[in-house]
């Protein structure tokens, strides 16, 4: 047999594993715990804390369906505007003043001293404000989310009934523009391939997400865990998060959401780009060598097989077109789950192994760029790499 007919069966096989072993990843229903509403006097208090930096452009479709939120305790909304040039400390205001609905404070901090990344200067202001009114949850969500008016009363219930230290749901992102349904749907399928939500819950387990747009908190843990002082370096900083809260002994859960939605478009290639490269290098710990094996394990498992089902049928090889047939046949099918979650037409499954491509040529693109010296960057900020980044005392 040639070499490409023993390559062929290696992604077949890989295949079969990831469909069978790798925490049943590709299927949707890991959604929201059921959970009972607790006795009417027993609703506990939460502050929802929401980080927003140059946001206005997104606010009005998100900040509204926050105030309106039905929930029987108390609740207020700590908005936390950083240092925007776009007026949205003004404009969450105007919509608290036109909407009314849950008490809402617009507070502003100072800028970030060094090695703080991300949104995570905001939140830490948050959430030391929200501390002063003693909630027993803190709900972490981005400017861009926006949630149905049972989605905080659900998220307390399912954590109550669930014990959860930390309970986190994926947003449903936007999927309009040609880019966004061929790159989104996919990127949530990655996600959940290096980490499989149902090992997410288990106790004692090691795989540890959450998604930084839907955080629902335990305030006491949070605390304990000095969050988030503890992850203020991280880039990935959801993925921070979920793994200090579960060293720490928390229990936690992540789902996809029912009825929260980003209202963020990305409608050019451009825009996903630089979503993804912003932090792909950091995700590989800026490991060269983890980098040359995501590049030969995305070629493998996602590029070989319409390479060898091609090859095999123009060489004259059944073995190895079958091979790769049936590896992409496996690749499809996983990949359908995904796409009805995200309401998709379904001849975009078989376009898997380019927007795989994709990928990987983002990932590379955010090694090159973390080496030429750029660091990580968000809302006009650059920050140090890792290993030039100052610890504080």
């Amino acid at each position: 047999m040639s070499v490409i007919v023993w390559i062929a069966v290696a992604s077949l096989l890989a295949w079969l594993w990831l469909l069978l072993g790798q925490g049943f990843f590709w299927r949707t229903d890991v959604r929201l715990p059921p959970g009972r509403d607790p006795d009417p006097g027993d609703w506990p208090a939460v502050c929802v804390v929401v980080p927003a930096r140059d946001e206005a452009a997104v606010l009005g479709g998100s900040l509204p369906s926050l105030l309106a939120q039905d929930y029987p305790g108390r609740a207020e909304i700590v908005l936390i505007d950083d240092n925007s040039s776009d007026g949205t400390g003004e404009l969450a205001r105007d919509l608290a003043r036109r909407h009314g609905g849950l008490p809402l404070t617009v507070d502003t901090p100072g800028e970030p001293p060094a090695g703080w990344t991300g949104k995570l200067w905001a939140v830490r202001h948050g959430v030391e404000l929200a501390r002063t009114r003693r909630p027993e949850y803190l709900l972490l969500t981005d400017a861009d989310i926006a949630h149905a008016p049972d989605s905080l009363r659900r998220l307390v219930a399912a954590a109550r009934a669930g014990g959860y230290d930390m309970v986190s749901q994926m947003a449903r992102l936007r999927v309009e523009s040609l880019w966004e349904r061929l790159v989104v749907p996919a990127f949530v399928y990655f996600f959940a391939q290096l980490y499989p939500f149902r090992w997410i819950g288990r106790r004692g387990g090691r795989t540890a997400a959450a998604a930084g747009g839907c955080v629902l908190l335990r305030a006491e843990t949070a605390e304990r865990a000095r969050i988030p002082e503890a992850i203020r370096h991280a880039v990935i900083d959801d993925v921070a998060l979920a793994r200090t809260v579960k060293r720490g002994g928390g229990h936690i859960w992540l789902g996809l959401a029912d009825r929260v939605d980003s209202v963020r478009p990305y409608p050019r290639l451009h825009d996903l780009w630089r979503m993804v490269s912003r932090s792909a290098y950091a995700q590989l710990r800026h490991n060269p060598l983890l980098l040359l094996g995501t590049v030969a394990g995305l070629a493998l498992v996602y590029l070989m097989p319409p390479v060898a089902l091609v090859a095999g049928a123009a060489a004259g090889s059944p073995a190895t077109a079958a091979a790769g047939g049936a590896a992409w046949l496996v690749m499809i099918a996983t990949y359908v789950p995904m796409l009805r979650y995200y309401r998709q037409p379904l001849w975009l499954a078989p376009l898997l192994p380019f927007t795989a491509l994709l990928y990987l040529l983002m990932t590379v693109d955010s090694a090159v760029q973390h080496y030429r010296g750029r660091g990580a960057a968000w809302k006009g900020r650059t920050y140090a790499r890792p290993d030039t980044v100052p610890e504080e005392g």
